[in-house]
């Protein structure tokens, strides 16, 4: 008998923040802070009301805001975590940086954001091993 896969997140998951900054020849920067609730099903991502980020050219901002959407639910997808989505994710604090924000930077702290609310919510990443 097969067992049905926990739901993630089971309970609230609030202010997982998350600093990406790598600085070498191609620099990354990004900061957010997102809350991860319980939903119905599926993945939905969105920003809060209030949210304001000192940043310029600020029409570039949706783009970061949808690449850490993207890099959240890219990494809570991933078979080794063994979670069914149904979550809801709002973006609560952002930051940005001229030399060094990009989509990718903000991708990968999408990641780091995913994988830091797997871990408060108990979830590890299943081994590949079978034994």
């Amino acid at each position: 008998m097969m067992s049905v896969p926990p739901r993630f997140p089971s309970h609230p998951i609030r202010g997982v923040r998350i600093v990406h900054q790598k600085q070498n020849c191609a620099p990354q920067f990004a900061v957010i802070e997102v809350d991860f609730e319980p939903a119905g099903e599926g993945f939905a991502f969105e920003v809060d009301q209030e949210l304001t980020v000192d940043y310029e050219p600020a029409e570039a901002l949706p783009r970061f805001f949808e690449a850490a959407a993207l890099g959240i639910e890219e990494q809570l997808s991933l078979p080794e975590h063994g979670v069914v989505i149904a979550t809801r994710v709002v973006l609560r604090h952002a930051r940005a940086d001229p030399f060094g924000s990009h989509e990718r930077a903000f991708k990968i702290a999408g990641y780091l954001a995913a994988r830091q609310a797997l871990e408060r919510a108990g979830h590890r990443a299943r081994s590949s091993e079978s034994g």
